[in-house]
């Protein structure tokens, strides 16, 4: 039986390949984003399925719930929410980093989940079934250099999912924070805003994950037995592991 399936961030990386591979699977999805451009033509691509389309900004909370609430009769049941909207801003150490990065990624990657998960979430209570994915990321469990805020917010972001699971004891919706590590995504040429040659050296020398990697595991875990709960998935490419302590030698 097919599933509605809401993604935010559906315009590029792990948003996109989540919604392509629920649409291709013959679910219903709901693809949300900023750029109404991608959105088309992330429609255009899936032409013969079922996808429909709402252009906002996580940020906006007006807009959020105004598109959420305005969604046609046959896509307002929804059984899955994809919080795939995120993004790192700069890796400038905390005393030089720009304050307004930090502010866009608290609000984009805590506020923004925050307000789409609660738009959400009645629909899902009532119907007692739903399955919620929030994308947090290894940076929220381990610190590395100018992670800083981008960090603070996934954590954010794995603490919310523990306790929005323990909150919806008893309604049979399931949550998983999904927590990618190095993936070759839109991810750093945001991060480093548009300068691609420092973006591509991220990834030099090794095999990183890729986003249908993760929109696999979405999809696999997503179609596991109503019994099973996955709280929490922490992967990485085989090239990566943990940094290890550094000390600062005198």
């Amino acid at each position: 039986m097919s599933k509605i399936v809401l993604v935010t961030g559906a315009t590029s990386g792990f948003g996109r390949e989540c919604a392509k591979m629920f649409a291709k699977n013959g679910d219903r999805v709901i693809a949300t984003g900023r750029r109404a451009d991608k959105l088309q033509e992330l429609k255009k691509e899936l032409a013969g399925c079922d996808i429909f389309t709402l252009q906002f900004d996580v940020r906006d909370k007006e807009e959020v719930f105004k598109s959420i609430g305005s969604l046609p009769t046959a896509y307002k049941d929804i059984d899955i929410l994809i919080n795939s909207a995120g993004l790192a801003l700069g890796l400038e150490s905390a005393p030089n980093a720009l304050l307004d990065d930090w502010e866009q990624m608290i609000d984009t990657n805590i506020k923004g989940l925050l307000y789409v998960t609660k738009a959400v979430l009645p629909t899902m209570v009532e119907r007692k079934t739903g399955y919620i994915f929030n994308l947090g990321s290894i940076a929220g469990s381990w610190p590395y250099q100018g992670g800083n805020v981008y960090g603070a917010t996934k954590a954010f972001v794995e603490q919310f999912s523990y306790n929005l699971r323990t909150d919806l004891k008893g309604t049979n919706i399931r949550v998983s924070n999904i927590e990618p590590g190095a993936a070759k995504t839109e991810f750093s040429d945001v991060r480093f805003k548009g300068e691609i040659e420092k973006a591509e050296k991220v990834y030099e020398g090794y095999e990183p994950l890729v986003a249908e990697d993760i929109a696999n595991l979405i999809f696999t875990l997503s179609n596991l037995p109503v019994h099973v709960n996955v709280n929490s998935l922490e992967v990485m490419p085989t090239a990566q592991t943990w940094a290890g302590f550094s000390i600062d030698k005198k």
